[in-house]
């Protein structure tokens, strides 16, 4: 069955954002990232394909330079790709071949929803790494590397605590000095604080800090929720976190205030071994997802890139 005649591309003007957020939510594999507002903020402009009146969606990220259009991954965006129920590996592949030919790359993350055809489309498999909450602390705690107890214990001994409702700012103030490497701008952190800003008076976003003895802020995270996640948004650490165990004490209390909950923890990540080795310590399991490669550049362009 084909489904690429009931598929419409639509501007972002053209776009009833009602139906659209109705979508994502009644999705199963519906996710912050795709939800209007947060597209509204992050991209720097967004369309989208619609299947039928708005049944299943896909939001394409865009921007222009040198006179090309092309698709990317907004910052803050983990990943997005068609969103619906019952999103078999034939609606994925129509939904891409309905990218309009004006977009002459494409580099966007899919989701764990989308079954890619390979054979078709150049895709590298992303990882991410999700801890399901809904058991109690202790059976949650059991399922712990040692070495993740036995740090979580030197920050309880040393005295460290953890705070909630932080602000924003201190948690960006100590991700920067990393982030800086991945191509974040300071007006994606400006976009960000806004987005995070509009959630927190939802109650979708909380942010956390651990402390040490001398009250300074040596860990921070900060959550976003929705489509019963809490999504591992931002993380900023002093240097001398590491060697105190601040970062795990921090995960492990968000662990316990919300352990025999509903939730799933999304850690976001990631492909550097060492996260990857960090969040699977805490119990979680492995989740790919596809990240959607198509280079239709003019030659000259298509070598430089």
């Amino acid at each position: 069955m084909s489904y690429a005649a009931n598929i419409h591309y639509l501007q972002q003007h053209e776009i009833d954002k009602t139906r659209w957020d109705a979508c994502i939510s009644s999705s199963a594999n519906g996710l912050i990232y795709a939800c209007s507002s947060y597209l509204d903020t992050m991209s720097k402009n967004w369309d989208a394909l619609v299947l039928r009146d708005y049944e299943a969606v896909m939001p394409l990220t865009w921007n222009k330079k040198y006179g090309v259009y092309y698709l990317y991954q907004p910052a803050f965006t983990a990943s997005l790709g068609i969103f619906g129920n019952n999103i078999s590996a034939k609606l994925t592949e129509d939904f891409i071949g309905s990218i309009p030919k004006k977009f002459r790359l494409i580099e966007i993350a899919l989701n764990a929803g989308n079954m890619l055809p390979n054979h078709i489309f150049a895709s590298i498999a992303r990882h991410n790494y999700t801890l399901s909450l809904n058991k109690n602390y202790g059976e949650l705690h059991s399922a712990y590397r040692d070495h993740i107890k036995r740090n979580v214990r030197k920050a309880q001994q040393l005295g460290c605590t953890v705070k909630k409702n932080i602000s924003i700012e201190e948690v960006i103030n100590l991700s920067k000095p990393v982030m800086q490497f991945t191509g974040v701008k300071d007006e994606d952190y400006i976009k960000f604080k806004q987005l995070y800003h509009y959630l927190l008076a939802q109650n979708k976003a909380a942010a956390y800090g651990t402390y040490s003895p001398d009250n300074q802020l040596v860990a921070s995270c900060a959550y976003f929720f929705s489509h019963k996640r809490a999504y591992y948004i931002i993380a900023g650490n002093h240097p001398n976190s590491k060697t105190i165990g601040a970062s795990h004490y921090l995960i492990d209390a968000f662990i316990k205030e919300h352990s025999s909950q509903d939730i799933l923890l999304d850690f976001e990540g990631s492909d550097i071994s060492n996260l990857a080795f960090f969040y699977s310590s805490f119990g979680a399991k492995l989740e790919t997802y596809p990240f959607l490669k198509i280079n239709n550049l003019p030659f000259w362009a298509k070598w430089i890139k």
